[in-house]
């Protein structure tokens, strides 16, 4: 296969989309993932078509709240609405309405079967293969501008402190006002943009986005308060003209994106907790204690910054923001160095009763994967548990399932990164293709007896430094020259130029 891909490679730039495609679909077969959806979820999909929606009866009408998404600016797959109700003494009504995609993809459909494969959306530069078919993402579980649509609503009353008083969950029936894009409604929170037209169509929207982007902050200030960390990483978005990969374009954080994550944090912690009150298990989302802790105290030494002998997540939130203040340049590098040093991610089932790892990172005890139902299959199950537990209805996950699929999933979700990890280095070796012999600015981003990488600056790509890594080390400024990349592979070879 990939003797066919360096055909393709050399082939010429009107196929580039096609190779990188390609480039994906192999190495999602080869981590065991389905590009493709078999014939049975597509039979399926037919008679749900045909059915068209979920059933709505019995729902809380909330269609007439200011409901607006808040996504990329080409994302489709809407899982979640937001809207706050201001309460006296500063404190705020915030309401999170998740997609019900169990009403159209119930457990044990050949749908369902697909999306426990693969466990998750996997997005690659040329494409999305998502985790259940476009007609159901896109559209029928899709929280879609201006469509009736069943949900899951989180509610959450939020004091000035930023402190959840109080919370709830039920079922209701959302409308939502507005499809809004990060990149515009942040830069008008931020104040360096315009409203977006979006934002001015829907009567009192202003005021309520103002509204959750200030609860957003305070949310954020407690949690950090707690220990929460805040870490950086350089994200590159695609970009093609005419078919033909003409630059990757970094994605910046901004007031929007952390208006969505804070209350998504939010409304994932109070999930878990519900579930808990109810005496039904979870899948929770864990980060645990970093066993590689030793490894973070010697990088803050380093950097001549001393933490503490046993894991502190506050001690750690502060190092981490004293070097974003002193060295932004380095700040995305050390941001990756210590989520590698925490070690990932992984779900793990909890019973009733039984306390769970928490989330280091995060710095919450309870936090249960809920949100994005369309994408992630964690979500799906605990969508599941969470209409079981309002049903009052049987669980239908016993603890030996759920610990499977935990495992599962932490597998999957892994190798979905692989996968993406992989088409993003062939993406940018096929930029940078045509350009050997070009220098560029660069800051070595690891060195080990592994090899040497450093990071561009400009397009932001990492590479192996093949020659000239003597003495190198993590966070040193160079200059180097392009040598040789390999797109089928993913290779982008460097070497160091001038003294």
């Amino acid at each position: 296969m990939i003797h066919e891909i360096d055909a393709m490679v050399n082939h010429g730039n009107g196929r580039q989309k096609a190779v990188l495609q390609a480039i994906a679909r192999r190495a999602m077969v080869d981590r065991g993932l389905e590009p493709e959806f078999p014939a049975e979820a597509l039979a399926e999909l037919k008679t749900i078509e045909a059915r068209h929606t979920p059933a709505v009866s019995g729902l809380a009408d909330l269609r007439a709240l200011a409901w607006c998404s808040i996504d990329n600016d080409d994302s489709m797959d809407l899982d979640q609405l937001t809207v706050a109700q201001a309460l006296p003494g500063g404190g705020a009504k915030l309401l999170v309405a998740v997609a019900d995609v169990d009403g159209l993809v119930p457990k044990g459909s050949a749908i369902d079967a697909h999306a426990w494969k693969n466990t998750t959306s996997v997005y690659t530069p040329a494409s999305i293969f998502p985790m259940l078919p476009e007609a159901l993402s896109t559209d029928l579980t899709s929280l879609a501008f201006d469509r009736d649509r069943a949900a899951i609503v989180i509610e959450m009353t939020v004091n000035a402190a930023g402190i959840i008083e109080a919370s709830t969950i039920y079922a209701a029936l959302v409308h939502n006002k507005a499809k809004l894009a990060y990149r515009s409604v942040g830069a008008w929170l931020e104040g360096g943009g315009p409203m977006p037209d979006g934002v001015k169509a829907v009567s009192g929207l202003e005021e309520n986005l103002r509204l959750q982007d200030s609860m957003a902050q305070k949310l954020k200030a407690f949690r950090y308060e707690h220990g929460a960390l805040d870490l950086q990483t350089i994200e590159a978005r695609p970009v093609f003209t005419d078919g033909v990969l003409s630059d990757l374009e970094v994605e910046h954080k901004n007031r929007a994106r952390d208006l969505i994550e804070d209350f998504m944090i939010a409304a994932n912690g109070v999930t878990a907790r519900f579930l808990e009150s109810l005496k039904f298990p979870s899948l929770r989302r864990v980060v645990r204690s970093p066993e590689r802790w030793e490894k973070i105290v010697e990088t803050a030494a380093h950097l001549g910054e001393r933490l503490p002998d046993a894991p502190d997540s506050k001690a750690l939130a502060l190092f981490l923001q004293k070097r974003r203040e002193a060295d932004p340049l380095r700040f995305p590098d050390l941001s990756l160095t210590i989520i590698k040093l925490m070690g990932s991610g992984e779900y793990v089932a909890e019973a009733p009763g039984v306390e769970a790892p928490g989330h280091f990172g995060l710095a919450v005890k309870d936090y249960a994967h809920s949100t994005a139902p369309n994408r992630r299959y964690p979500d799906l199950i605990t969508q599941r548990l969470l209409k079981a537990a309002l049903a009052k209805g049987a669980v239908p996950y016993s603890m030996d399932e759920l610990g499977a699929l935990a495992l599962h999933c932490t597998q999957k979700e892994d190798d979905a990164a692989k996968v993406e990890r992989q088409a993003g280095k062939s993406a940018a070796a096929m930029l940078l293709e045509h350009r050997i012999g070009e220098q560029f600015d660069a800051i070595v981003t690891g060195a080990s007896e592994k090899g040497t990488w450093v990071r561009l600056l400009n397009p932001p790509v990492e590479g192996k430094l093949i020659s000239g890594f003597e003495g190198m080390d993590v966070g040193h400024r160079l200059k180097v020259a392009l040598v040789h990349t390999d797109v089928a592979r993913g290779f982008i070879d460097l070497k160091k130029i001038g003294d």
